[in-house]
């Protein structure tokens, strides 16, 4: 879009469909990298994507012209398909409906990366739960429990 400028940062946080453990540290770098490249493919620039056995944080530069909701429903699908295909786990794999978005300016971004890039280290004294409710309540997110994600305690 000539003449549109913008800067618009979003923390994406989506799970493993029953917050099964399936993604696994012997492949999750192929996975990163192929959900890189979906990001790219749509014109948003990939900032950081990491997570653990469980659940995925990624963070774009997010072009005004894109639908959030299209880009998310995109990259688990594609990202479903390429982890069936290429046989990574032997058992059904599936992503959670719904996801988390987050936004932030730029003078957060730094220790938002470092966040991102030190998940299994912060999963260590913190679950999933605790994190997902605690960005929901950080962000003033009105939410039903009803709509959360499947939680494993």
């Amino acid at each position: 879009m000539p003449g549109t400028f913008s800067q618009i940062y979003i923390q994406i946080v989506f799970a493993v469909k029953n917050r099964d453990g399936l993604i696994s540290p012997k492949w999750e770098k192929e996975l990163y990298k192929y959900i890189t490249g979906i990001v790219q493919n749509k014109n948003q620039k990939m900032i950081a994507i990491n997570g653990t056995q469980d659940h995925i944080h990624i963070l774009i530069g997010m072009k005004p012209s894109c639908c959030l909701s299209d880009l998310v429903r995109e990259i688990k699908k594609a990202s479903n398909s390429f982890i069936k295909e290429q046989k990574f786990t032997s058992f059904k794999f599936e992503w959670q409906e719904g996801f988390g978005a987050f936004s932030y300016n730029q003078s957060a971004l730094t220790n938002l990366i470092e966040y991102i890039n030190n998940q299994k280290i912060h999963h260590k004294k913190k679950n999933f739960k605790e994190e997902y409710l605690g960005f929901l309540r950080k962000f003033d997110v009105e939410y039903k429990d009803e709509y959360l994600f499947d939680w494993i305690d």
